[in-house]
């Protein structure tokens, strides 16, 4: 099996050396990735201009790896139409950060297993929590790889998985057919200079979120369970 494993955290993200480690065990793994951060990039693609495309040295005994100038999308499409990476599925992540709410629209994660998805090529986005324990990731990410390659999907979908923030035996277990909570996980967050008429984002951590729909990822997760769920690509469905 031909595994492209990308991301949006960039190259250097502790996340993606430990999904190309795990997908190292089921084949040929080739990984390629923003040279930065691209959080929040979603479908962005590179439509004029030049991407820089380098060899990168990488963690994993055996993984060939590559970083590049562009967004995550562009990742997908610099891998299969530049280096001519024809893998089998794509893995994305694992991002720093859920993947869940009304946020997985911003997702450069998402964005970037969806692009596999145009290509025809079957995709799973991964996520952990902002503080990034590893804890149920490293207990569970073998089996529900296993899982989700051996489990039919529609061309239309892609799966979305999300990892608790907790150890081990802290978690409760998977919780599948999880639908994105209807909740805003980021607060925007302006402060204004009135002298001289600026405005200035100003990053949030993630809300204070204590409770979500039952069924819905964000309820899987602020319960302690691991939540899989698909997400669809509306053009894809229409013509399917």
């Amino acid at each position: 099996m031909r595994i492209l494993v990308v991301n949006d955290d960039g190259i250097k993200a502790p996340g993606i050396e430990r999904l190309a480690a795990e997908a190292k065990k089921w084949g040929e793994v080739t990984v390629v990735a923003p040279e930065k951060q691209c959080s929040g990039m979603s479908a962005r693609i590179t439509i004029e201009g030049r991407i820089g495309v380098y060899k990168s040295e990488f963690h994993v005994p055996g993984v060939e790896a590559y970083y590049i100038t562009g967004n995550p999308v562009d990742c997908v499409k610099v891998a299969t139409e530049y280096l001519k990476v024809k893998p089998d599925v794509i893995f994305s992540g694992i991002n720093k950060g859920y993947n869940a709410g009304v946020e997985i629209s911003y997702s450069g994660t998402v964005g970037a297993a969806m692009e596999g998805l145009m290509k025809g090529i079957p995709s799973m986005a991964f996520s952990v929590d902002w503080h990034e324990n590893y804890g149920a990731v490293d207990a569970f990410l073998p089996e529900i790889i296993k899982e989700l390659l051996e489990t039919p999907i529609s061309k239309g979908e892609i799966w979305n998985v999300n990892f608790p923030s907790c150890s081990k035996e802290e978690c409760k277990g998977i919780l599948r057919d999880r639908y994105p909570a209807p909740v805003p996980m980021y607060p925007d967050s302006f402060v204004c200079d009135e002298k001289f008429e600026d405005h200035d984002m100003i990053k949030s951590d993630a809300a204070d979120i204590k409770e979500a729909e039952e069924g819905s990822d964000l309820g899987a997760l602020l319960k302690g369970y691991i939540s899989i769920g698909k997400l669809k690509n509306v053009v894809l469905n229409r013509l399917i």
